[in-house]
């Protein structure tokens, strides 16, 4: 899928980014790597990203580059995808991964095998090298239902997992598992915001490109300096400016 497929909309529309994000969801469900489901997440997201002024904030410059740090200084990051992510941004996906040293990972909430092989199809299609997935032979402890069901080499193994546009639940046992979190969630309510390591309040279009950025600007920096900006990063402080700022709209 890319910007080329779907439908021809005006680039002087007002509401034009958000249409084109819009139209490559509908095209992932079309695809099968977007479930029905995941379109009424991302009109739930939508919304909130209309309080934050469809922007990247400063809250979310820090925990972006918090969330960089920790995924640098991690002895086995895993990047966990679903297919809304897959949908939207498949190309940024595979550049982090690499940049990174991170396997992506498929993890779905309503999963099938068949679901499971198209979005690892698609992500291989956009560049991405290392995909894990297909072989789920562990489940993290707590969680009944099909996220629950990971790779051994992947998100089992993980120190730190990157979890944009994540169930609360998982996230929570992530962290119950000893896991670093990082999470893209524009609700600074959510229980995925509350309970992950680093939350990232922003749309997952401008946050993992952004991600990618400060990659190599910031694997320079010592590793003293990596681990300061990891340990001195508050997430609570940083929902709290982010819910601040949306009050002052």
């Amino acid at each position: 899928m890319s910007y080329e497929l779907v439908r021809n909309i005006p680039k002087d529309h007002p509401r034009y980014e958000s249409l084109m994000i819009r139209e490559k969801l509908v095209n992932g469900f079309k695809a099968g790597i977007v479930c029905a489901e995941g379109l009424i997440a991302h009109g739930r997201g939508e919304a909130f990203d209309y309080l934050i002024g469809e922007k990247t904030i400063e809250p979310a410059i820090v925990a972006t580059k918090a969330a960089v740090a920790m995924m640098l200084t991690a002895k086995h990051p895993v990047i966990s995808v679903n297919g809304n992510t897959a949908a939207l941004v498949p190309d940024e996906l595979g550049c982090l991964s690499e940049r990174i040293g991170a396997p992506l990972e498929v993890n779905l909430f309503h999963r099938t095998e068949d679901r499971v092989d198209k979005i690892i199809h698609h992500l291989k299609a956009h560049g991405a090298k290392d995909v894990l997935g297909k072989r789920a032979d562990a489940h993290i402890p707590g969680i009944s239902h099909e996220r629950g069901k990971v790779s051994k080499e992947g998100i089992y193994s993980a120190d730190v997992v990157f979890v944009p546009l994540e169930d609360g639940d998982r996230c929570e046992a992530l962290g119950n598992m000893g896991k670093k979190t990082i999470a893209i969630d524009l609700n600074p309510l959510s229980r995925t915001a509350q309970a992950a390591s680093v939350t990232i309040v922003d749309n997952v279009v401008r946050a993992i490109p952004n991600m990618t950025k400060l990659v190599d600007e910031t694997k320079v920096l010592p590793g003293s300096e990596l681990k300061r900006i990891c340990t001195s990063y508050d997430n609570k402080a940083m929902l709290e400016e982010v819910i601040r700022r949306i009050k002052m709209i």
